[in-house]
């Protein structure tokens, strides 16, 4: 869960969090901060949960949408670049496993964009057969998106994995192009 960015934004859209998990400490602090007073029934349902591979995911709500950002370190530039042996690494099966179980319509996953090519690709082969084969999802081809291009002033690239149940709703997904407003973090100081 981090911090919330998920939550925030599909909030936003009208969307409700019925469930969520985060390890790190100090991001659960944050993020119970964060959405304690616009969303109490999370907290107050016990369905903020911390280390997802100690949750009984059977217990897990239903939903319509799984958004996950697994530990990006096995992958990224930043870390040693371990993937699958570095036990983060390893938690995208507990998101695989999630979706199996629950059959969520969609999915919405990211990472460093290191991901598309750690290991020569064959990490992200792993990932899409997971997801493309073994649980029948349609699985449009990941895209490294910026948050610059989007208005934010940060440098951010990140890679960005969608998945639908339904052919159709695939068919109409399309990732969002550039909107070419660039903003500076002076443009946002007062």
């Amino acid at each position: 869960a981090g911090i919330g960015g998920f939550h925030l934004a599909f909030s936003e859209l009208g969307a409700k969090c019925v469930f969520a998990s985060e390890w790190d400490d100090h991001a659960r602090k944050t993020y119970q901060k964060n959405f304690e007073h616009s969303d109490p029934e999370l907290f107050a349902s016990g369905n903020f949960a911390g280390d997802i591979t100690q949750v009984v995911k059977e217990n897990i709500p239903d939903f319509d949408v799984l958004c996950a950002g697994f530990p990006c370190q096995p992958f990224s530039q930043a870390g040693h670049k371990l993937g699958f042996n570095d036990v983060r690494g390893t938690l995208f099966f507990d998101i695989a496993e999630i979706i199996q179980l629950k059959r969520p319509r969609a999915f919405f996953l990211e990472n460093v964009k290191g991901l598309k090519g750690h290991d020569k690709g064959r990490t992200m082969d792993v990932i899409l057969r997971t997801l493309r084969d073994d649980l029948g999802y349609y699985v449009p081809d990941p895209q490294i998106i910026n948050a610059r291009d989007f208005g934010v002033p940060q440098n951010r690239e990140r890679i960005f994995i969608v998945g639908f149940r339904n052919k159709a709703a695939a068919n109409r997904f399309s990732y969002p192009k550039p909107l070419g407003v660039h903003t500076t973090i002076a443009d946002i100081l007062e």
